[in-house]
Protein backbone atom coordinates (compact mmCIF):
# COMPACT_ATOMS: atom_id res chain seq x y z
CA UNK A 1 0.00 0.00 0.00
CA UNK A 2 1.38 3.31 -1.17
CA UNK A 3 2.15 5.66 1.60
CA UNK A 4 0.10 8.57 1.28
CA UNK A 5 3.12 11.14 2.76
CA UNK A 6 5.80 9.93 0.33
CA UNK A 7 6.17 11.68 -3.06
CA UNK A 8 6.41 9.69 -6.47
CA UNK A 9 8.91 10.38 -8.54
CA UNK A 10 7.73 12.38 -12.12
CA UNK A 11 9.18 13.74 -14.72
CA UNK A 12 8.96 16.92 -16.90
CA UNK A 13 8.25 16.27 -20.14
CA UNK A 14 7.17 19.88 -21.41
CA UNK A 15 7.08 23.16 -20.81
CA UNK A 16 5.31 26.10 -22.09
CA UNK A 17 5.16 30.02 -21.43
CA UNK A 18 1.28 31.18 -20.83
CA UNK A 19 2.80 34.56 -19.14
CA UNK A 20 5.69 36.36 -17.87
CA UNK A 21 4.87 35.10 -14.51
CA UNK A 22 3.56 31.53 -15.43
CA UNK A 23 4.29 28.71 -17.11
CA UNK A 24 2.29 24.86 -17.74
CA UNK A 25 4.50 22.10 -16.91
CA UNK A 26 3.68 18.63 -18.45
CA UNK A 27 4.67 15.86 -16.10
CA UNK A 28 4.94 12.15 -16.52
CA UNK A 29 5.11 9.73 -13.24
CA UNK A 30 8.24 7.91 -13.45
CA UNK A 31 7.57 4.45 -13.13
CA UNK A 32 5.25 4.62 -16.07
CA UNK A 33 1.72 3.66 -14.04
CA UNK A 34 -1.45 5.71 -15.74
CA UNK A 35 -2.65 8.69 -13.83
CA UNK A 36 -5.97 9.09 -13.10
CA UNK A 37 -7.92 12.43 -11.82
CA UNK A 38 -11.31 14.20 -11.60
CA UNK A 39 -10.97 17.79 -12.77
CA UNK A 40 -11.07 20.03 -10.18
CA UNK A 41 -8.52 17.59 -7.42
CA UNK A 42 -5.38 18.37 -7.25
CA UNK A 43 -1.46 17.56 -6.39
CA UNK A 44 0.83 18.14 -3.30
CA UNK A 45 4.28 18.78 -5.52
CA UNK A 46 7.38 18.73 -4.19
CA UNK A 47 10.96 19.96 -4.88
CA UNK A 48 13.77 18.43 -2.84
CA UNK A 49 14.88 21.26 -0.24
CA UNK A 50 11.94 23.31 -0.93
CA UNK A 51 8.99 21.51 0.75
CA UNK A 52 5.97 21.19 -1.35
CA UNK A 53 2.58 23.08 -2.61
CA UNK A 54 -0.71 22.27 -3.95
CA UNK A 55 -1.11 22.68 -7.31
CA UNK A 56 -4.22 21.94 -9.30
CA UNK A 57 -4.42 19.58 -12.54
CA UNK A 58 -4.97 22.02 -15.45
CA UNK A 59 -5.13 19.14 -18.48
CA UNK A 60 -8.20 17.19 -19.81
CA UNK A 61 -8.73 14.11 -17.41
CA UNK A 62 -8.85 11.68 -20.70
CA UNK A 63 -4.88 11.47 -20.66
CA UNK A 64 -3.66 8.74 -18.52
CA UNK A 65 -0.28 9.27 -19.49
CA UNK A 66 0.66 12.87 -18.49
CA UNK A 67 -0.91 15.47 -16.69
CA UNK A 68 -0.77 19.44 -16.80
CA UNK A 69 0.44 21.97 -13.40
CA UNK A 70 -0.12 25.50 -14.54
CA UNK A 71 2.27 27.57 -12.39
CA UNK A 72 2.52 30.74 -11.34
CA UNK A 73 6.11 31.87 -9.69
CA UNK A 74 4.53 33.68 -6.54
CA UNK A 75 7.18 31.98 -3.78
CA UNK A 76 10.16 29.99 -2.86
CA UNK A 77 9.27 26.69 -4.16
CA UNK A 78 7.04 28.13 -7.60
CA UNK A 79 10.43 30.39 -7.91
CA UNK A 80 12.31 27.61 -8.26
CA UNK A 81 10.17 25.22 -10.30
CA UNK A 82 10.50 27.65 -12.95
CA UNK A 83 14.20 26.98 -12.85
CA UNK A 84 13.71 23.38 -13.59
CA UNK A 85 13.75 22.27 -17.03
CA UNK A 86 12.27 19.79 -19.20
CA UNK A 87 13.85 15.91 -17.90
CA UNK A 88 13.82 17.58 -13.95
CA UNK A 89 12.66 15.19 -11.68
CA UNK A 90 9.46 16.58 -8.90
CA UNK A 91 7.70 15.11 -6.66
CA UNK A 92 3.95 14.25 -6.75
CA UNK A 93 1.51 13.28 -4.05
CA UNK A 94 -1.95 12.75 -5.35
CA UNK A 95 -4.22 13.48 -7.24
CA UNK A 96 -6.30 14.60 -3.83
CA UNK A 97 -9.85 16.49 -3.31
CA UNK A 98 -13.15 16.93 -4.76
CA UNK A 99 -14.32 17.50 -8.26
CA UNK A 100 -15.98 19.92 -9.96
CA UNK A 101 -19.86 18.30 -10.74
CA UNK A 102 -19.00 16.56 -13.84
CA UNK A 103 -22.11 14.57 -13.16
CA UNK A 104 -24.18 16.73 -11.86
CA UNK A 105 -23.34 19.18 -14.96
CA UNK A 106 -25.03 16.37 -17.70
CA UNK A 107 -28.01 17.50 -19.52
CA UNK A 108 -27.89 21.16 -18.36
CA UNK A 109 -25.92 24.50 -19.12
CA UNK A 110 -22.79 25.18 -17.72
CA UNK A 111 -21.17 28.52 -17.37
CA UNK A 112 -17.41 28.85 -16.18
CA UNK A 113 -16.36 32.25 -14.27
CA UNK A 114 -13.01 32.85 -14.32
CA UNK A 115 -10.36 35.08 -12.75
CA UNK A 116 -6.76 35.31 -13.86
CA UNK A 117 -4.77 31.82 -12.70
CA UNK A 118 -8.54 30.51 -12.01
CA UNK A 119 -8.93 29.20 -15.61
CA UNK A 120 -6.41 26.57 -14.62
CA UNK A 121 -8.50 24.23 -12.15
CA UNK A 122 -11.47 25.00 -14.61
CA UNK A 123 -9.50 24.03 -17.64
CA UNK A 124 -9.93 20.02 -17.30
CA UNK A 125 -13.70 20.42 -16.79
CA UNK A 126 -14.41 22.38 -19.65
CA UNK A 127 -11.77 19.77 -22.05
CA UNK A 128 -14.35 17.14 -20.55
CA UNK A 129 -17.34 18.70 -21.54
CA UNK A 130 -15.80 19.40 -25.24
CA UNK A 131 -14.74 15.37 -25.20
CA UNK A 132 -18.36 14.64 -24.35
CA UNK A 133 -19.97 17.55 -25.59
CA UNK A 134 -23.32 15.84 -26.41
CA UNK A 135 -24.02 15.59 -22.91
CA UNK A 136 -24.54 19.19 -21.98
CA UNK A 137 -25.86 21.87 -22.70
CA UNK A 138 -24.60 25.31 -23.27
CA UNK A 139 -21.21 26.34 -22.43
CA UNK A 140 -20.55 29.99 -21.38
CA UNK A 141 -16.87 30.62 -20.55
CA UNK A 142 -16.36 33.97 -18.96
CA UNK A 143 -12.78 35.16 -18.27
CA UNK A 144 -11.03 38.30 -16.89
CA UNK A 145 -7.87 38.84 -15.99
CA UNK A 146 -5.82 42.10 -14.67
CA UNK A 147 -4.26 42.68 -18.67
CA UNK A 148 -4.24 41.09 -21.86
CA UNK A 149 -0.71 39.89 -20.85
CA UNK A 150 -2.04 37.72 -17.71
CA UNK A 151 -4.80 36.02 -19.08
CA UNK A 152 -3.80 31.99 -19.77
CA UNK A 153 -4.43 29.18 -22.89
CA UNK A 154 -5.02 32.30 -24.85
CA UNK A 155 -3.84 29.82 -28.13
CA UNK A 156 -6.49 27.73 -27.35
CA UNK A 157 -9.41 30.35 -27.24
CA UNK A 158 -10.25 29.80 -30.99
CA UNK A 159 -10.48 26.01 -30.73
CA UNK A 160 -13.14 26.36 -27.60
CA UNK A 161 -15.32 28.68 -29.66
CA UNK A 162 -15.32 26.11 -32.57
CA UNK A 163 -17.66 23.43 -30.15
CA UNK A 164 -21.10 23.39 -30.52
CA UNK A 165 -23.67 26.22 -28.97
CA UNK A 166 -20.20 27.20 -27.15
CA UNK A 167 -19.52 30.89 -26.18
CA UNK A 168 -16.27 32.73 -24.72
CA UNK A 169 -16.55 36.14 -23.21
CA UNK A 170 -13.33 38.49 -22.47
CA UNK A 171 -12.45 41.27 -20.35
CA UNK A 172 -9.78 42.80 -19.10
CA UNK A 173 -9.70 45.04 -15.46
CA UNK A 174 -7.66 47.53 -17.81
CA UNK A 175 -5.97 48.56 -20.74
CA UNK A 176 -2.56 49.78 -21.47
CA UNK A 177 -1.87 53.53 -23.05
CA UNK A 178 -2.99 52.96 -26.89
CA UNK A 179 -3.22 49.20 -26.80
CA UNK A 180 -6.24 47.34 -29.01
CA UNK A 181 -8.67 45.20 -27.62
CA UNK A 182 -11.61 43.56 -29.24
CA UNK A 183 -13.52 42.30 -25.65
CA UNK A 184 -14.43 44.06 -22.83
CA UNK A 185 -12.87 46.06 -19.97
CA UNK A 186 -13.97 45.73 -16.98
CA UNK A 187 -14.11 42.89 -13.81
CA UNK A 188 -15.15 39.30 -14.57
CA UNK A 189 -18.88 40.65 -13.32
CA UNK A 190 -19.52 42.83 -16.12
CA UNK A 191 -19.36 39.84 -18.97
CA UNK A 192 -22.89 38.63 -16.94
CA UNK A 193 -25.19 40.96 -18.98
CA UNK A 194 -22.97 40.61 -22.09
CA UNK A 195 -23.14 36.91 -21.97
CA UNK A 196 -27.24 37.05 -21.39
CA UNK A 197 -27.30 34.61 -18.38
CA UNK A 198 -29.91 32.42 -17.57
CA UNK A 199 -30.16 30.57 -14.15
CA UNK A 200 -32.92 28.22 -15.91
CA UNK A 201 -31.96 24.37 -15.66
CA UNK A 202 -28.09 26.07 -15.46
CA UNK A 203 -24.87 25.78 -13.03
CA UNK A 204 -22.36 27.95 -12.74
CA UNK A 205 -18.65 27.30 -11.73
CA UNK A 206 -16.26 30.02 -10.36
CA UNK A 207 -12.27 29.51 -9.76
CA UNK A 208 -10.80 33.12 -8.76
CA UNK A 209 -9.08 35.51 -6.03
CA UNK A 210 -11.60 34.70 -3.19
CA UNK A 211 -12.96 38.35 -3.50
CA UNK A 212 -13.70 37.89 -6.91
CA UNK A 213 -15.30 34.94 -6.37
CA UNK A 214 -17.50 36.89 -3.55
CA UNK A 215 -18.56 39.35 -6.23
CA UNK A 216 -18.44 36.88 -8.76
CA UNK A 217 -21.08 34.41 -6.61
CA UNK A 218 -23.22 37.33 -4.99
CA UNK A 219 -23.79 38.91 -8.28
CA UNK A 220 -25.49 35.71 -9.76
CA UNK A 221 -27.89 36.07 -6.88
CA UNK A 222 -28.67 39.12 -7.94
CA UNK A 223 -29.47 37.19 -11.35
CA UNK A 224 -31.83 34.61 -10.25
CA UNK A 225 -29.55 31.91 -9.51
CA UNK A 226 -30.02 29.33 -6.35
CA UNK A 227 -26.68 28.94 -3.57
CA UNK A 228 -26.97 25.38 -4.58
CA UNK A 229 -25.98 26.07 -8.57
CA UNK A 230 -23.22 27.57 -8.02
CA UNK A 231 -19.80 25.93 -7.49
CA UNK A 232 -16.31 27.30 -6.50
CA UNK A 233 -12.95 25.98 -5.64
CA UNK A 234 -11.32 27.21 -2.20
CA UNK A 235 -7.76 26.43 -2.33
CA UNK A 236 -5.85 28.10 0.73
CA UNK A 237 -3.88 26.79 3.71
CA UNK A 238 -3.42 23.19 2.37
CA UNK A 239 -0.54 21.52 3.51
CA UNK A 240 -0.91 17.71 4.30
CA UNK A 241 -3.62 17.07 1.05
CA UNK A 242 -5.17 14.82 3.20
CA UNK A 243 -6.97 15.49 6.12
CA UNK A 244 -4.84 14.87 8.72
CA UNK A 245 -2.62 17.78 9.67
CA UNK A 246 -5.54 20.98 10.30
CA UNK A 247 -4.04 23.55 8.19
CA UNK A 248 -7.24 24.14 5.96
CA UNK A 249 -9.72 23.32 8.30
CA UNK A 250 -12.66 25.42 7.90
CA UNK A 251 -15.77 24.78 10.28
CA UNK A 252 -16.36 21.46 10.12
CA UNK A 253 -14.16 20.50 7.29
CA UNK A 254 -10.75 20.28 5.65
CA UNK A 255 -10.61 22.22 2.38
CA UNK A 256 -8.16 19.32 0.89
CA UNK A 257 -10.30 16.62 1.54
CA UNK A 258 -13.95 17.90 1.26
CA UNK A 259 -12.61 20.37 -1.16
CA UNK A 260 -11.23 22.32 -2.75
CA UNK A 261 -14.61 22.44 -4.81
CA UNK A 262 -17.60 23.57 -2.65
CA UNK A 263 -21.29 24.15 -3.39
CA UNK A 264 -21.60 28.10 -2.56
CA UNK A 265 -24.20 27.40 -0.02
CA UNK A 266 -21.87 25.27 2.42
CA UNK A 267 -19.04 27.36 1.60
CA UNK A 268 -20.46 30.98 2.22
CA UNK A 269 -21.22 29.40 6.03
CA UNK A 270 -17.66 29.43 6.51
CA UNK A 271 -16.61 32.50 8.63
CA UNK A 272 -13.00 32.96 7.99
CA UNK A 273 -13.28 33.46 3.77
CA UNK A 274 -14.25 36.09 1.87
CA UNK A 275 -17.21 35.19 0.29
Amino acid sequence: MRNLYVPTKAVIEKIKTQTHDTKTFTIKPANGEKFDFEPGQFNMVSLLGYGEAPISISSSPDNKKTFDHTIRFVGSLTNTMEKHKEGSIVGIRGPYGSSWPVEEAKGKNVIFVAGGIGLAPLRPFIMQMFHDRDSYGKIQILYGARGTGEMLFTDEFNEWKKHSDTELHLTVDKLEEGEKWDHTVGVVTVLYDVAKLDPANTIAVICGPEIMMRFACRSLLKKGFYAPQIYLSLERRMKCGVGKCGHCQLGSKFVCKDGPVFRYDEAKEFHDTLL
